[in-house]
This record gives structure tokens, C-alpha cells and sequence, in this order.
């Protein structure tokens, strides 16, 4: 996952926090079923645990204590599940987490890229050669 060299919020003197991109490294040494398994672990420790989702209740909650984030504002928490929340339910699922969590990595996002370019790139091939 991402993680803040700085938990300062964006100033004059310091524009924009400074992100490391931990995820790539992650998946290379879990593997993808142990990537998935500490993402799914993840989004127990924010859910809410009555609704078995991420609320913004349970992300104002928990940000402070299980992200060390606690200087967001309710405009930052409503951003972060708008961002992830596919089926605008307000909350967000397992599923929508892992896939938001995805796409922050912008490192993943690329070799995913790279991935499904190669495939529609074989099966054009694969199909232009048939004809």
C-alpha cells in the first residue's frame, strides 16, 4: 500500500505529501493470493462491523486509529469511499476495496496495462492469421 513520507497535509512550503508505492513490492513477496489475503485483512480493520462494510463511519473511526491519519477532514473521508464506491451504495465492499487499493498503485496499474494489452494484442494477432 501506500504510505505517507509525511502526514502533514498540503501547505505552501509542502504542496503535496510525498507517496511511497509499497504495493508491487508487496505482491512480489506474498504472491497474488497473499496480496489478497492482507487486503481482505485490511478492510476488516475498517469495516464496520455490524454492516460488513466500509463506512464513512468506520473510516473516520478507524483512520485515526489503525491509519495514523487522524488529521482528515470529513471532505477527505467522503472522497476516499466516492473514489472506491462502484455501485454508489455510500459504502464500500470487500471487493470495491481491493480494486480501489489496485488502483492506487500506480505501479500495478501499468503492469496490469502491459498485461491486457499483451492479450488483446495475441487474440488480434491470433484472429487476423485465422482469416
Amino acid at each position: 500500500m501506500a504510505s505517507p513520507k509525511s502526514s502533514t497535509r498540503p501547505t505552501q512550503q509542502n504542496p503535496e505529501p510525498t507517496f511511497h508505492d509499497f504495493f508491487p513490492t508487496m505482491a512480489g513477496t506474498l504472491g497474488g493470493e497473499g496480496l489478497i489475503d492482507e487486503l481482505c485483512k485490511g478492510f476488516e480493520l475498517l469495516m464496520d462491523r455490524d454492516r460488513g462494510v466500509i463506512t464513512f463511519e468506520s473510516l473516520r473511526r478507524n483512520a485515526s486509529a489503525v491509519l495514523g491519519l487522524g488529521d482528515l477532514t470529513d471532505e477527505d473521508v467522503r472522497c476516499m469511499i466516492n473514489e472506491g464506491d462502484f455501485d454508489r451504495d455510500g459504502a464500500l465492499n470487500q471487493m470495491e476495496f481491493c480494486v480501489l487499493m489496485f488502483r492506487l498503485s500506480p505501479e500495478l496499474m501499468e503492469a496490469s496495462r502491459c498485461v491486457v494489452t499483451e492479450a488483446i494484442e495475441e487474440e488480434f494477432c491470433d484472429r487476423t492469421h485465422r482469416r
